[in-house]
């Protein structure tokens, strides 16, 4: 019996210390730990321009690969067109056709279509003088009264007849000898600014089956294998711009305290290991999709997330897109 009551007070003791050594504890966690802060964490980004085509085709051969760095104007893509080449053979053939009917009209006839037109008013000019030398002997004897007034009027007819196709002929010349009317120049000039204009727009999008870096970069993704496809508009490579480089953290309103534009905060980037000022120059809320919803029981409302950029005040070695960048919030 007296055994029995022994144990029972020795398990009533160590429970007693274990409850005890766990309170202790407990409290020694609480008053030294404290509350964590929490962390806010960003990345580096930079500007990236998506290249790519207006002229669908096949891609024939890159210059550039994953990770080289380009200078603005550097070739990095070939694109294989075989149907703008046709279109260029068609246009500077309609070019060709416009120019020479343009020609045409400023020269005028042939040389020998216009001393043809010379002779037919060089004859129309003898028979008028033979047609005024008849009128004027009728007349005379018609006046004498030797002929009847029928045969003046023959005479007279005959040089009206001669009078109008020495006009005719003499206007024949004048057209072969001065070429078309000047709306017929103007349509052919017309004409030829038409066809330049298709082969000028052809032109573009030969060029465009080139593809050079718009500002110098390093190529980040390259899209499309050699010998595939692509459509018009559809992105060829990435290329990234690192001298616009930036930071971007996702901030819960109730941790944008001290966050203003302008200010110049610590952050620190774990794969560097080392801090760099960042001066804060955008924010913005991210809607309301991305709203915290409050804990409390009382009181409650929605915290939405602000997105803050930064950029570093001086160039970082090293620092590359991607990488985490932790805010200080001292």
């Amino acid at each position: 019996m007296q055994s029995n009551k022994s144990q029972t007070n020795n398990m009533l003791l160590a429970f007693v210390t274990l409850l005890g050594v766990i309170v202790v504890v407990a409290l020694i966690g609480f008053f030294m730990l404290g509350k964590d802060d929490e962390i806010i964490q960003g990345q580096a980004e930079v500007s990236e321009y998506r290249i790519s085509g207006k002229v669908p085709g096949r891609i024939l051969e890159y210059r550039v690969k994953e990770g080289d760095t380009v200078r603005k104007g550097d070739t990095l893509v070939i694109i294989e067109a075989p149907e703008v080449q046709a279109k260029m053979m068609q246009a500077e053939a309609a070019k060709a056709a416009a120019q020479a009917q343009q020609q045409k009209a400023y020269k005028g006839a042939r040389a020998e279509q216009i001393q043809g037109a010379y002779e037919l008013w060089q004859k129309a000019k003898a028979g008028l003088e033979i047609a005024q030398k008849s009128h004027d002997r009728v007349k005379r004897l018609y006046e004498q009264g030797v002929l009847p007034a029928q045969k003046f009027d023959e005479a007279a007819a005959q040089l009206n007849a001669a009078v109008a196709t020495e006009r005719a002929a003499k206007s024949q010349y004048d057209m072969a000898k001065n070429g078309a009317e000047a709306e017929d120049k103007l349509a052919a000039t017309a004409l030829v600014n038409r066809a330049k204009g298709a082969v000028a727009e052809v032109e573009s999008y030969i060029k465009e089956t080139v593809l050079l870096a718009p500002v110098d970069g390093e190529v980040s993704e390259v899209f499309p294998k050699e010998g595939e496809l692509v459509g018009t508009g559809a992105p060829i490579i990435n290329l990234a711009r690192l001298d616009d480089m930036w930071v971007t953290f996702n901030v819960r309103e109730d941790l944008l305290k001290g966050l203003t534009i302008g200010k110049i905060v610590k952050a620190y980037v774990p794969a560097l290991g080392r801090d760099v000022d960042v001066r804060i120059n955008y924010m913005k809320d991210m809607g309301t999709y991305a709203a915290w919803k409050a804990t409390k029981t009382t009181g409650q409302y929605d915290l939405k997330t602000f997105e803050v950029r930064g950029v570093p005040t001086d160039t970082v070695q090293g620092l590359r897109p991607g990488m985490s960048v932790i805010l200080d919030q001292k």
